[in-house]
């Protein structure tokens, strides 16, 4: 449990520090430049996932607290919706004329849809865990970044082409699902 918290921690920490200190941050980018400085940036970031990877291993399931007759088919629908948005945050899409933060709304969902299925205390402490992380960056990117503006409307087309990637994102996810997770959804 130990390294799962020390994960969610590392993850959440790196991502709040952009918003919460920045001139720290701003000192170190001065003093590392750029490239380095998102080189260390990512390598946190990869040493959280492993953190979080080992974490999930050696906690081993335990017993599911809930569990939903209609929870998996849910769950997939949630996941498709997870992997559209995910993708959108990144491409020309009309999305972003309605969300402000797709890419964390992705991660709440993916949370949300994984929670649904899995009850156990482990995928409640990273799930949830990593929910709230996202929940929590919206104010502080929001209050960092000022008011709303929106990016100037794409079109339908573009937005259906990062609509049928983001679909595409999940097949592979669906299917990829039993060599990254051990557990297969087919």
């Amino acid at each position: 449990m130990h390294l799962l918290i020390a994960g969610l921690l590392l993850w959440a920490a790196v991502h709040f520090s952009i918003r919460l200190l920045p001139a720290p941050r701003q000192r170190l980018i001065d003093t590392l430049g750029k490239w380095p400085y998102q080189g260390l940036f990512s390598l946190l970031m990869v040493g959280a996932i492993v953190l979080l990877v080992q974490g999930w291993q050696k906690m081993g399931a335990g017993g599911a607290l809930w569990s939903f007759d209609w929870a998996r088919p849910v769950s997939l629908a949630l996941m498709a919706l997870a992997a559209c948005l995910f993708v959108a945050a990144n491409a020309p899409t009309d999305i972003k004329q309605f969300l402000r933060h797709p890419q964390l709304l992705s991660v709440v969902i993916w949370s949300v849809a994984h929670l649904l299925v899995n009850s156990d205390p482990r995928s409640i402490l990273l799930f949830g865990g990593l929910a709230l992380w996202a929940l929590a960056e919206i104010p502080l990117i929001n209050a960092h970044a000022g008011d709303w503006v929106k990016p100037a409307p794409v079109g339908a087309g573009k937005t259906a082409v990062s609509a049928v990637v983001g679909l595409a994102v999940f097949a592979g996810l669906l299917y990829g699902h039993p060599w990254l997770a051990g557990v297969s959804l087919i």
